[in-house]
Formats: C-alpha cells, structure tokens, sequence
C-alpha cells in the first residue's frame, strides 16, 4: 500500500478506526506507537463482551429461552477471514487477525433449531445482523472445515515506515449448517469446546431423524 492509499482508506474514519487500519498496513517506523497484537484484541474483545449475545439472539428470533432448551445453545466466535478479507494480520503471537469478528449464537427448539449471527468491522461503522431458522428433517448434515486462504500481508516494516508484503496462506476454520442447495457458515475457532458442540448437534440431529 503506497501513501496514497493509505490516505484513501483512512479518509472519514474516526481515530481509533485510522489506529486500527494502521495497525493491519503496518504503518509507522521504529519508534511508531501503533497498536500492539494485544491492544488490538482488547479493542476487539471489548465490543464482544458488552453485549449479552444470547439475550440479544433470543430477542431477535422472537422466542422465550423456554422454548429453545431442546440442549444448550452454541455459540461460535471468531475473525472472519475469506477470498473478500481485506485487512488481515498475523501477530507476533502467530495468532491471525482480520479488521471483521463474528459471534453466532444457535439455538435449539423441538423441531427446528435458529441462527442469530453478528458481524462487525472494526476499521469502519459496518455491521450485519442475519437470523435464520431450519426444520431439522431440513438439514442434510453440520460440518467443519478447515481452509487455507492466500493473502497479500504486512511481511515487515523498517525504520523509515515502509512496509513489504508477501503472499502468504492464512488457515481458517468455519461451521457450517447443510442443507439441501445452500449452506450457512459460521466463523469458528477451532478447540475443545467446538469440537464437542458439533458432536453434541450432531447427536441430536440424528435423535430427531430416526
């Protein structure tokens, strides 16, 4: 990214959304102050928590908690990164990092089971809210996947502030709700909790049809 599209993509945005777009160009030299891998997160981590996203999915959907507690609702949450992903980073901490995050929340009833998920860029005032609704007799299977994204990426940056990038793959992780001509995904990070909620769907999916 040369300076002048630099000063394209921070055009109107706020303070912190310019720290945070400086942060994935890898802007600033070696006495730049920018985000850290960690600052980052916090800022992201920040916005998760100051919503109950379970009250939040209940009232979207439109249901009591009483009438979704066939099992436990599951919950997914992690950076989007795909083909469109624009801002991504990898930190010191080898952990990879997009400008979107994204929490879904899915719940299950007697007969079918409901999806509320939100997705929010942190470079800019984007967000999208999408619910979704599936009959179990509906649904062909739930899977994970595992992908590799190849992406342009800050490589390094030296004294005088320019950065050099390199393409890279970016391993990405994603849930998905099959059904008949269509999927659903879902960012996911890959862990113990994860793994153990797809098989507990999985389950009960195939309790309701046998």
């Amino acid at each position: 990214m040369n300076e002048f599209e630099l000063r394209d993509a921070l055009n109107g945005r706020n303070k912190e959304q310019q720290s945070i777009i400086k942060y994935f160009y890898g802007s600033g030299g070696c006495l730049s102050k920018g985000l850290k891998d960690e600052e980052y997160e916090a800022l992201v981590m920040k916005r998760v928590k100051a919503v109950d996203w379970k009250a939040k999915a209940l009232n979207k959907i439109g249901l009591d908690e009483s009438e979704v507690n066939e099992i436990e609702p599951v919950h997914f949450q992690n950076y989007v990164i795909n083909e469109k992903s624009k801002l991504v980073r990898r930190g010191k901490d080898n952990v990879w990092r997009s400008s979107q995050y994204q929490i879904s929340y899915i719940l299950f009833s007697s007969t079918q089971l409901y999806v509320y998920q939100y997705t929010f860029s942190m470079d800019s005032g984007e967000k999208k809210e999408r619910t979704e609704e599936y009959f179990y007799k509906d649904i062909t299977n739930f899977s994970s996947t595992t992908d590799t994204v190849e992406k342009e990426v800050v490589e390094k940056v030296n004294c005088q502030g320019k950065s050099t990038y390199k393409r890279t793959q970016v391993e990405t992780s994603d849930f998905a709700i099959i059904v008949p001509g269509d999927k659903f995904y879902c960012a996911m990070e890959a862990n113990d909790y994860s793994e153990k909620a797809i098989q507990g769907m999985k389950a009960k999916l195939r309790e309701k049809k046998s």
